[in-house]
């Protein structure tokens, strides 16, 4: 398999890191969502939050990866051609999806940063983007709870995208982005 992108197939980096994003995004999801089990303040729920804010980061780092090979190389091209209207829903939602994997962990980022709250990269403390501020911080736990919200909207809509083109459509959408196995 080539690594790079061609007119017919997504080329191995981007498949990995297409598969890997949807691992990653399940992982940082699941930390959240699991964290409302356990009481306040345990060691379970402080490891949830402290994965939730690591894995976070490393959605913005590899969303950044994926932002520049896809600049960089061409999009294979889908057969049949779609109809306009579906191409151009097709960018939109991505063009959001990238928004969002860009987006998210800013957010994210400054919401710790206004909540004078260390910010856990893997045993790394990477720095505040702006001073603390409980005024800003509950603003931006306003907007981060929205985009995650907004996020599993995003998801959904790209994952049933690609199965109803699989299978009713029948046309090379999800196959241009699948593993090769052989």
């Amino acid at each position: 398999m080539r690594l790079r992108n061609t007119l017919q197939r997504y080329g191995s980096m981007q498949i990995t890191l297409h598969w890997a994003m949807l691992l990653l995004l399940a992982a940082v999801y699941a930390c959240i969502e699991l964290r409302g089990y356990f009481p306040k303040g345990s060691d379970t729920r402080e490891a949830l939050k402290t994965w939730h804010f690591a894995l976070g980061l490393t959605v913005l780092a590899l969303a950044t990866v994926r932002v520049v090979i896809q600049l960089l190389g061409p999009s294979p091209r889908i057969i049949p051609v779609p109809p306009r209207w579906q191409s151009i829903t097709g960018k939109v939602v991505h063009i959001a999806l990238y928004a969002f994997m860009l987006g998210m962990p800013i957010v994210g980022w400054l919401l710790l940063s206004a909540q004078a709250k260390v910010i856990p990269f893997f045993g790394l403390e990477l720095p505040g983007l702006i001073p603390a501020n409980s005024n800003v911080a509950e603003q931006l736990k306003e907007i981060h709870e929205a985009i995650g919200t907004l996020g599993y909207v995003l998801i959904g809509i790209h994952a049933a995208a690609a199965l109803t083109h699989h299978y009713f459509v029948r046309d090379n959408t999800l196959r241009r982005i699948l593993p090769r196995w052989n």
